[in-house]
């Protein structure tokens, strides 16, 4: 018999998260509810799920501050709810390494959707593929290797670590080098044609990607002014 797959429902509301649980649970997923922050680092140790809906304005630890604990060991896919719909709230939950953000109320079936899709993608990591004689998936430049398999990045000789869309967004144009794309194609070929966010989700990763990966003689992540991005090298 197939495991189902396990979701970590993580909201103060009782009743809104056993009406979550109801629906996922129609759909064949096994669920588990926290109540509080610190709850749901406990459970989240434990229960091992394979995906965290995780509503930001709880007690004691809020959801950013899980979110950060969570993503400091763990590549789980993690979907934000919130009744706050500012563009700062949504950007600062993204940044923090969510890989999906609901403003509520929301309709369920579309929260189901929403996770089927989030599943998906993390499975499917949506990227092209570059895979060496091992099996892994690595991109190699000079200072700089991208391993999509386990998630890793080394620049410089340092590992640096990040949310798993910057990685794959990473993977994905250092697999392309010289190649423009506009921020739709890359909304797409990331976070999937049904992800609801806008194209300034990619302005912020590439920002975050600056921070972390510096120019190099050889490499660099280029801007094409009115158009997108390119990772640029000197082959």
């Amino acid at each position: 018999m197939m495991n189902k797959e396990k979701i970590l429902i993580v909201d103060d509301d009782e009743n809104i998260a056993e009406l979550i649980a109801l629906y996922l649970n129609k759909e064949f997923y096994e669920t588990k509810i926290a109540l509080t922050g610190e709850e749901a680092l406990e459970v989240f140790a434990s229960y091992n799920p394979n995906l965290v809906l995780l509503d930001l304005m709880l007690p004691g630890k809020d959801g950013y501050e899980v979110c950060r604990e969570i993503r400091r060991d763990s590549k789980t896919p993690i979907i934000m709810l919130s009744a706050k719909g500012e563009v700062f709230d949504k950007v600062l939950g993204l940044e923090l390494g969510a890989d999906d953000y609901m403003i509520k109320p929301f309709d369920t079936k579309e929260l189901v959707a929403r996770v089927k899709a989030v599943l998906r993608r993390f499975k499917d990591s949506g990227t092209t593929e570059n895979t060496n004689p091992d099996g892994q998936k690595v991109v190699r430049y000079p200072d700089l290797v991208i391993n999509l398999s386990n998630y890793s990045v080394e620049a410089d000789g340092q590992i640096v670590d990040m949310p798993p869309k910057e990685l794959e967004l990473l993977f994905f144009l250092a697999s392309s080098p010289n190649q423009v794309f506009t921020r739709e194609q890359l909304l797409n070929q990331i976070w999937g044609y049904d992800y609801a966010g806008d194209t300034r989700t990619v302005d912020v990763h590439i920002k975050r990607l600056r921070e972390k990966i510096k120019d190099h003689d050889t490499w660099k992540l280029g801007t094409v002014w009115g158009i997108g991005y390119k990772f640029e090298a000197n082959l």
